[in-house]
C-alpha cells in the first residue's frame, strides 16, 4: 500500500492562509487531516511528492485554474432538497405573497432571488418549483428566476445535468416529485425542463469586494455557507448582501448560523430568516 504523503505545520499554514485569502474558508486546526485526505490523490496525479510542490504550484498557475480545484476538493457540499423546510413554508406563505404586492403596486413583475452557495443544486431547484406552484400559469407573466452560484465547479456541474438519485429526491413531496422530475434511469430522475429553465448556474466567489450584478435581488438564500468564514468575514458579506438586497427583501441563512444584531443592517423576522425594511 502507498504511504500517505504527510503534510506539515508550514505547509498547512501556507495552504490554509491561500484558502483564506482566495475564498474566505477558515481551516482550522482540526481540519488538517481533512486536506490531507482530499488532496493526496490529486498530488500523486501531478507527480508531486509533498505539500510544498504542490503549493508553489498552484501560486505560480496563471490561468487560476489549480486554485479552483483545490478549492472544489476541499469544499464540503452537503445539501438535500427541502432542508430545513420551514424557511421554504414561510418564503410560499409569506414572504413571495408580500412581495409580489410590493412589486405590483410599482407595476413591475421582475422578482429575482438569489442563492448563494448552491452546492450540487438541491436548493436553487427547490426554489424554482415552489416559484411554480406560487405562480402557476402566472409564472409567464412575470420575470423571475433564480441565480444560482457556488465556487465549486464539480458541484455546479452535477447541478446544471440536475440529475439524482432515488435517495436523492426522497425528500420532495411525491405529488412535486412527479410533477417536476422525470425517470432518468433505474436508479435516478432529472430534474424537467420547465424547472431547469428557472435556474442560471454560475461559477461566483462570495470574497469579491463587490458584486457586480445590475440589479438588487427580493430574496437571497446563503445557508450554511457562513459557518465556513471568521466573523469579520461574515460580517463582510453580510453588508454586501444587504448592499443588494432590494428594500423589503429578505436574506436566509442556516439555522446553524446567526448574525449578531448589533452587527447586522437586516431587521430580524425569525430564527435565520432576516428583512431589509
Amino acid at each position: 500500500m502507498i504511504g500517505s504523503i504527510d503534510l506539515s505545520d508550514r505547509e498547512y499554514k501556507l495552504i490554509s492562509d491561500l484558502v483564506y485569502r482566495t475564498v474566505g474558508i477558515h481551516l482550522d486546526e482540526h481540519k488538517k487531516a481533512l486536506i490531507v485526505g482530499r488532496l493526496q490523490k490529486l498530488l500523486r496525479e501531478k507527480g508531486f511528492s509533498n505539500f510544498s510542490q504542490y503549493y508553489d504550484y498552484v501560486k505560480s498557475d496563471p490561468t487560476g485554474q489549480a486554485i479552483k480545484t483545490l478549492v472544489t476538493n476541499i469544499s464540503t457540499n452537503y445539501t438535500f432538497f427541502f432542508r430545513e423546510n420551514d424557511h421554504f413554508t414561510f418564503l410560499l406563505k409569506n414572504v413571495l405573497p408580500q412581495i409580489t404586492e410590493m412589486l405590483k403596486k410599482y407595476r413591475s413583475k421582475d422578482l429575482r432571488i438569489w442563492c448563494a452557495g448552491c452546492s450540487s443544486g438541491e436548493e436553487p431547484y427547490t426554489l424554482a418549483m415552489l416559484l411554480l406552484e406560487y405562480f402557476g400559469s402566472e409564472i409567464k407573466l412575470w420575470e423571475t428566476g433564480v441565480l444560482a452560484t457556488d465556487i465549486s465547479e464539480k458541484a455546479l456541474e452535477k447541478a446544471k445535468n440536475g440529475i439524482y438519485s432515488d435517495e436523492d429526491v426522497s425528500k420532495i413531496p411525491l405529488p412535486l416529485r412527479n410533477k417536476y422530475f422525470s425517470r432518468h434511469d433505474e436508479k435516478n430522475w432529472i430534474v424537467n425542463n420547465q424547472v431547469k429553465k428557472l435556474v442560471l448556474f454560475r461559477r461566483f466567489n462570495l470574497m469579491r469586494e463587490s458584486f457586480p450584478f445590475k440589479g438588487k435581488f427580493h430574496v437571497i438564500f446563503c445557508r450554511n455557507v457562513m459557518i465556513y468564514f471568521d466573523k469579520p468575514t461574515q460580517n463582510e458579506l453580510v453588508q454586501r448582501f444587504y448592499s443588494n438586497t432590494e428594500p423589503g427583501g429578505y436574506l436566509f441563512i442556516g439555522h446553524s448560523e446567526t448574525i449578531p444584531r448589533g452587527d447586522c443592517s437586516y431587521a430580524f423576522i425569525k430564527p435565520a430568516v432576516y428583512r431589509r425594511n
